[in-house]
This record gives C-alpha cells, sequence and structure tokens, in this order.
C-alpha cells in the first residue's frame, strides 16, 4: 500500500540541521584518523562496529551529514539504555564525496577491518559500487539510501535490506496525483548516473500505464550544478510539471534558473533530493515545490516513529533540528536495533543470525513504520506527497 495525503498541515524543516557543518566533519575526519581496533566476525563481546560510507563533504554532504546524525542519534540513546545485550553499537563513517570509487575503496576498508555490517550508504551510485565486495564477503548492507532497483534485486535479498520505498514507488505516486489533476505533459530533470536513470525509468513506467511518455528529458552531471543547458531545453517545452531526480543543489540551481526564464509550471522531486537541504538552498523560492517522502514527517506527532524521535531528540539532540533525513536516518538505526535484539536473542550474534533476524521482520511493522525489505510479496510501503512552502516550512 503506498500512503498519500493532501497537503495541509504544517511543519519546519530544519535550519543547518546540525552542529556546524565544518566541525563536524572535522571531528569525523579525526576519529577515522585516530583508527579503530578491528572487531571480530561474530562479534562474541565489545561493541558491534557498523561501516557507513556517505557524503559528508561536496553537493550530498548535507544529505549524508543528517542522515547519520539521525542514526547516531537512536544508537546513543540505544548504548545508554544498555545497547544489544549490554554492547554498544558504534557507527564508522568514512566520507565517499558521493563518488562511486571512494565508496568502494571505503568498504574495502570497512571488509578489512571486519566490521561486522554496512550500513546507511548514500546513493545509487555509491551503493552500486560497493555490490562486488558485499557479495563476495556476504557482508549485509542495511538501509542503503537509495531507491534504485539495482538494490532490489532478487539475488540481493539476503545482503541488501531496504527500508524505503523504491523510486518507482515515488514516481507512481506522483504520476497518479499528476494525471488526477489533468497534468500530461511533464518533463523529467535527472541526474545522468544510475539514480537519475532510476528516477527516470520510474516516470517512463508510469506514464505509459496512461499511454504517455515524457514530454522532453534532460540530465545533469552527478556533484555538479551546471543546469544551464538542461533548464533550455526543458523550459522550451513548456510543459506542466518537471519532474527532478538530481541532488538538491543541481534542484535548487534548476528551479532558480528556470522561473528566471520564465517558466511557471511546477517542480516535483524524489526524497533523495533531501527536503531540508533543498529547503535551505532555495530559500523563499521553495514555495510551491513538492518532494515525495518515504519515511513519516518529522513534525507531526500523530505517527509512533515521530513521536519516539522527537522525544529523543529532546533529551540528546543538542542543535539537531528535527528534519527527514535525520528522521530517515533515526528510523533506519531503529529497524536494524530491532534486527540486532533478535538475532542476539540466542546469545551469539552473527552475520548469519542477524540476516535471519531481519527476515523475520518483513512485513511487520516497527514503531508502526511497514518493514518491507524484499523487492516481492511486501506488504506495505510508505510514500507520500510534501510541499515546501516559502518560509522554511513543509505542508504534508
Amino acid at each position: 500500500m503506498i500512503h498519500s495525503s493532501k497537503l495541509a498541515s504544517i511543519g519546519p524543516v530544519a535550519g543547518a540541521a546540525h552542529v556546524g557543518r565544518r566541525q563536524f566533519v572535522a571531528s569525523v575526519v579525526a576519529t577515522a584518523a585516530a583508527g579503530f581496533v578491528p572487531s571480530v566476525r561474530a562479534q562474541d563481546s565489545g561493541a558491534i562496529v557498523l561501516g557507513q560510507s556517505c557524503a559528508l563533504t561536496g553537493f550530498s554532504g548535507e544529505l549524508g551529514i543528517q542522515y547519520h546524525q539521525g542514526a547516531q542519534l537512536f544508537f546513543d540513546d540505544l548504548n545508554a539504555r544498555g545497547g544489544i545485550n549490554g554492547r554498544e553499537v558504534r557507527i564508522r563513517v568514512l566520507d565517499d564525496g558521493y563518488e562511486p570509487e571512494r565508496c568502494a575503496a571505503n568498504t574495502q576498508r570497512f571488509i578489512k577491518d571486519d566490521v561486522f555490517a554496512l550500513f546507511g550508504y548514500v546513493g545509487t551510485p555509491t551503493s552500486v559500487a560497493s555490490l562486488p565486495q558485499v557479495q563476495q564477503e556476504k557482508i549485509p548492507l542495511f538501509a542503503p539510501l537509495t531507491g534504485s532497483q539495482a538494490l532490489r534485486q532478487p539475488n540481493l535479498r539476503q545482503l541488501v535490506f531496504n527500508v524505503r520505498a523504491s523510486y518507482a514507488d515515488e514516481t507512481a505516486l506522483m504520476v497518479r496525483q499528476l494525471i488526477g489533476l489533468g497534468l500530461k505533459k511533464i518533463a523529467v530533470f535527472y541526474q545522468n548516473d544510475g539514480y537519475g536513470q532510476s528516477g527516470l525509468e520510474g516516470v517512463t513506467e508510469a506514464l505509459a500505464q496512461h499511454a504517455l511518455s515524457p514530454v522532453a528529458t534532460a540530465t545533469v552531471e552527478r556533484n555538479s550544478a551546471d543546469v544551464k543547458g538542461a533548464v533550455q531545453k526543458l523550459v522550451a517545452q513548456k510543459p506542466d510539471v518537471i519532474v527532478q531526480v538530481t541532488t538538491y543543489s543541481a534542484s535548487a540551481g534548476f528551479v532558480r534558473e528556470a522561473r528566471a526564464a520564465g517558466y511557471g509550471g511546477q517542480f516535483y522531486n524524489v526524497s533523495f533530493v533531501g527536503t531540508s537541504a533543498l529547503s535551505n538552498a532555495l530559500g523563499k523560492e521553495a514555495e510551491g515545490v513538492v518532494v515525495t517522502q518515504v519515511v513519516p514527517s518529522p513534525f507531526k506527532t500523530t505517527h509512533p516513529v515521530t513521536r519516539e524521535f522527537l522525544a529523543v531528540l529532546g533529551k540528546g539532540g543538542k542543535n539537531l533540528q528535527p528534519n527527514y533525513s535525520a528522521m530517515e536516518g533515526f528510523l533506519a538505526a531503529r529497524i536494524l536495533s530491532e534486527g540486532l535484539r533478535r538475532g542476539a536473542s540466542n546469545g551469539k550474534l552473527t552475520r548469519e543470525s542477524l540476516v535471519a533476524a531481519l527476515d523475520t521482520l518483513n512485513g511487520q511493522q516497527v514503531a508502526g513504520f511497514p518493514v518491507a525489505f524484499q523487492p516481492q510479496g511486501a506488504k506495505a510501503r510508505f510514500v507520500e506527497l510534501s510541499m515546501l512552502t516559502g518560509d522554511g516550512k513543509v505542508r504534508v
């Protein structure tokens, strides 16, 4: 089931959403340089160490930082409550700058240091770059921040555990709503790599069900905000809506330049754009920009996991402000902790016992959120629409 709602209630978007980006990155680099003591694979004693490769710098840095901070917030609280059978859960995070080669190198380092599992990788091209090593070492990759089908293939079902809905789920909801509003001239602005291609395919497949196709497409390179050519190409076609499958820097640049060129249509973004990052980048120009969401609103306390998130944030969040990316990191850590708890229930926690425990969670709910790891037979995938406002808030 895909969840959607009318765009009605309002909540604030985070500002910086972290205690100084430079200070945060500097602390992470210093910690990584200090080195980590390799942990035994069975994790019989000591900390349960997770390896996270994500962008902490560059065009997707804010997204990676927020996702990591949300997860760290949960694990800090978990550890304060005794961890998993008295053992702390720690995240070792390495910056990959949203570059596949750096992510592959980070993954190799994690494997060499014998981390227990991989967690919270950010992005399609980076996560895909880790797959050969994931498959060779049979090391679980939990909650990669990507909706690509490449991470949802049947042969990966015992290795890659996806918490979020797919880009196909997100774009299907977009197209259903747009067609229902009579908006059929849909263009796609997408990143020229596996991430963007996944989003384009999702839009194309959803439109095909209505005997339609994109009226135009244009691309931007990864880690680039050079959008001038794409703006000229798409605005000339006068589409009703432009679906954006890019990062927040490129999306914000495109919105500004398209509006300056006289475009008066709507902009829709998939969740990977990073809601607060996009809002921060656009400022007042965020008004009316739509973003699909794959986790509940971090501002509305009607959802159980949001109440948990805000309660823990109130205890130990310091200067961290609520935002969707941190919420997703928190939720991913929350679900993984349930898998770790079940996997350690018979005493010895291993990768095999974790995988078996996660299998038992598929199709269930954790803190009111539907868990649907497997690409087939999933009972529910959470997706809803949100709209940005010009004063830094989100309507859902």
